[in-house]
């Protein structure tokens, strides 16, 4: 009798023995390469959270690949909201003044607002297993991630202006408004800075980095320059021949819509390209921490930012072969590429008075 006990305790310990070694790998798989060795365990605290919500600014179809890469490797579901660069900043503080934080990652293009989120208390800090991958300009104290390097750049009617007659450099961009003042006039498209957040951020990064930006601005004024709250809107006006040129424009967004619009051009200058990026950041009380930290990390893995490029957001990382990323960026806008840093100086304008000033300056310079 002992002797059939013993051979079953025996079996009974050989088959737990083996069903043990084949559950840790189940885990052990999803963890990449590199990662801590506890990381499994974030994975499990994500799965069982099994949702993670997101407040965006990014067109879901931009991002429907990155989205689904990670729910069907993770099993989880994203709660996408867009709000707008606006819309997204204003929720968050809303939320957390009503004490229900309902986002788990705020993910916008507008850096600077993003960057006051952070300085406000509303993030928090997380350090990345990918953070080593990224460049050092992209990582704002383990709080706030660049996830993409997308250039501003000009868009034109082909129709009725020439490529060969585009300007080479930002001044000269200056002097063709100037000198072509006559057959542009009423025909020049740029961001509302006071409507759009990302149009904010572009025209204040500018003036933060060129001394001569007053000098177009002012040249834009004087060509009678329309103001739109949105790349698309100033998109359907040059191609409809409404509008000849579109200046400070979202650039990855034109780069796929020339693919598009046999009218549509896309333009750098080779001197001088700004590229802003989508910056990630977690908040403070997210009600789903651990699936915002996996999610941030898929983000930033080789996996994710392949995903993003596929879907038109050119990649911060240089290993990533799908699309563009940051070096072969910088060779298709003409070498000139000049990603805006993560850090403090994006918030020279966010400060009211010159905030204020800022806008003041940009109507005159309008003729508003």
């Amino acid at each position: 009798m002992n002797r059939h006990i013993s051979v079953r305790s025996t079996a009974f310990a050989v088959a737990t023995a083996i069903s043990t070694a084949f559950a840790v790998p189940a885990f052990a798989q999803d963890v990449p390469a590199g990662y801590p060795a506890d990381y499994a365990d974030l994975i499990a605290k994500a799965k069982k959270e099994g949702t993670v919500s997101i407040y965006t600014s990014t067109d879901a179809a931009q991002s429907q690949k990155l989205q689904d890469g990670f729910t069907k490797k993770y099993g989880i579901k994203i709660a996408y909201n867009d709000l707008g660069t606006n819309g997204a900043y204003n929720q968050v503080i809303s939320e957390a003044a009503a004490g229900q934080t309902t986002a788990d990652l705020v993910w916008s293009s507008a850096m600077d607002l993003q960057m006051t989120l952070v300085q406000d208390g509303y993030a928090s800090e997380y350090a990345s297993p990918e953070a080593a991958n990224l460049p050092v300009w992209a990582n704002y104290k383990n709080t706030l991630f660049a996830t993409t390097v997308e250039p501003i750049g000009v868009i034109y009617n082909t129709k009725a202006l020439p490529e060969d007659k585009l300007p080479k450099t930002y001044a000269d961009m200056i002097t063709f408004l100037k000198e072509n003042k006559s057959t542009l006039q009423g025909k020049v498209a740029t961001f509302d800075p006071e409507k759009s957040g990302s149009g904010f951020l572009h025209h204040s990064n500018d003036a933060r980095n060129r001394k001569d930006f007053w000098d177009l601005a002012k040249a834009m004024g004087d060509d009678g320059a329309k103001i739109y709250s949105s790349s698309g809107g100033m998109k359907e006006t040059v191609v409809s021949g409404e509008n000849v040129i579109a200046i400070n424009i979202i650039g990855s967004y034109a780069l796929a819509w020339v693919k598009e619009s046999p009218n549509l051009g896309v333009h750098f200058a080779t001197d001088y390209t700004p590229a802003f990026s989508r910056l990630a950041l977690i908040t403070k009380d997210a009600p789903h921490a651990n699936a915002a930290k996996l999610f941030v990390d898929f983000m930033l893995s080789a996996e994710g930012q392949s995903l993003l490029a596929e879907g038109g957001l050119p990649s911060v990382r240089e290993d990533v072969t799908a699309g563009l990323n940051v070096k072969t960026l910088n060779e298709r806008v003409g070498g000139g590429l000049k990603p805006i840093a993560v850090d403090e100086g994006i918030l020279e304008y966010m400060d009211q008075m010159k905030r204020v000033q800022f806008l003041n300056d940009w109507k005159a310079a309008l003729g508003r």
